[in-house]
């Protein structure tokens, strides 16, 4: 079973730096695991690392889709596996790096991220009515009620997902995204969780928000303004600021939106991955000291 090191937890925590830092040591390359690293042009919402932070460090799925297509977990799980395959032939270790828990779970395990389960059409008449009434958020509101794990993978604007997802949540009482029977575990892994205490990892949140605005970032948030209907226009960061634009909110209550989005964002983050995988936590911001004991539990898990 192939070696995978996983690297999670909430926004503004440090996954980045040590990722790099491990990689240097462990002789690894990084795969993003976050929904919208993908995006080029979305650089400074999104925290990609620059050239100089990445320190000549092998880099995949960041930068890899334009900001009019639609990236899912299911890309993400073909494309995640691929890279693991190749990373690991060249004698690498792969490192995964991101807080989007979906996307870590499906690649990590043996999810089929769709169902065989026959169709019903008139329960799929049923919410295609509801969207025609109603349009496709308020469909989406709908999914993200009964199923906010699908809700989470697809966009509002993919009626034709949203309906399969409720279809099958109806019909089931399960996810579309989460079988019956526990996934096969599909890689060796050791999942490293960074975390801080929480008024702390807050504060670095609001910090980061406002250093994106003086690297740029509403010029981003202009770019998805332009382009509203793209999966990539609903990433934290970039729709807060569509209210400004058109001039209904002011610049300083759009970025306080912002920061309570992230905010909310980490908490999400930390939940799903507590209740949801196995992981070695650790507090690198607050107890640095805690980095030896991390790297020789990782050192131990590669030796067996």
């Amino acid at each position: 079973m192939e070696k995978v090191l996983v690297i999670v937890g909430p926004t503004a925590v440090g996954k980045t730096a040590l990722s790099i830092h491990l990689a240097k040591k462990l002789g690894g390359e990084i795969i993003s695991g976050d929904s919208m690293q993908v995006y080029r042009r979305l650089d400074i919402g999104t925290a990609k690392a620059d050239a100089e932070e990445r320190a000549g460090i092998p880099h995949y799925l960041i930068d890899c889709r334009d900001i009019s297509e639609t990236y899912s977990a299911a890309d993400f799980q073909q494309e995640g596996r691929k890279r693991i395959r190749e990373i690991t032939e060249r004698g690498k270790l792969p490192i995964i790096v991101g807080g989007t828990g979906l996307y870590i779970q499906s690649l990590l395990y043996d999810f089929q991220l769709g169902s065989q389960k026959e169709e019903t059409p008139e329960i799929r008449e049923k919410y295609e009515a509801f969207a025609e009434a109603k349009g496709n958020e308020a469909l989406w509101q709908l999914l993200l009620e009964k199923d906010p794990t699908a809700a989470a993978a697809i966009h509002f604007n993919n009626r034709k997902k949203v309906v399969r997802a409720l279809e099958v949540f109806e019909v089931t009482g399960y996810s579309i995204l989460t079988p019956k029977e526990q996934p096969a575990l599909l890689y060796d892994y050791f999942m490293i969780g960074l975390e801080t205490e929480r008024s702390f990892l807050y504060d670095r949140i609001n910090q980061r928000v406002d250093l994106m605005l003086k690297q740029g970032l509403l010029t981003e948030a202009k770019l998805m303004n332009d382009n509203k209907e793209a999966q990539a226009a609903q990433g934290i960061g970039y729709k807060e600021f569509f209210p400004y634009f058109d001039g209904n909110i002011s610049l300083d209550e759009a970025v306080e939106q912002v920061k309570q989005n992230s905010r909310r964002y980490a908490k999400r983050q930390l939940t799903w991955f507590r209740n949801r995988m196995d992981v070695e936590w650790f507090d690198l911001l607050q107890q640095p000291d805690e980095l030896n004991q991390l790297e020789q539990q990782v050192v131990q898990w590669l030796e067996k």
